[in-house]
């Protein structure tokens, strides 16, 4: 028994504890309420719901700002004659013999 918890489940009464127990105390009547440990589940599971969200946030909002620059793209070019493209020039390398 290295802690007071494994004492006071194992019925003996810790030398600090005892000491303030009232004179004329029954040790044989006292009860011992020990608070239960503390859980770490719903911290946890609440920062993961909140990082889920926040991400499931970030894609919705680059997903909006694809498809409202892809509109604007396409009215930009139906009524001002605008375009707009991307060039993607492959670079060949000469191969030297």
């Amino acid at each position: 028994m290295q802690l007071p918890e494994d004492q006071l489940r194992a019925g003996h009464i810790p030398a600090d504890v005892y000491r303030r127990l009232p004179p004329g105390t029954d040790v044989r009547r006292v009860v011992f309420v020990q608070e239960a440990p503390r859980s770490y589940t719903g911290p946890i599971v609440l920062t993961l719901v909140v990082v889920t969200g926040a991400i499931a946030v970030l894609l919705v909002i680059a997903f909006v700002a694809q498809v409202v620059a892809g509109a604007a793209v396409t009215v930009l070019s139906a009524t001002s004659g605008l375009t707009y493209s991307i060039n993607r020039a492959a670079r060949r390398r000469a191969v030297s013999k």
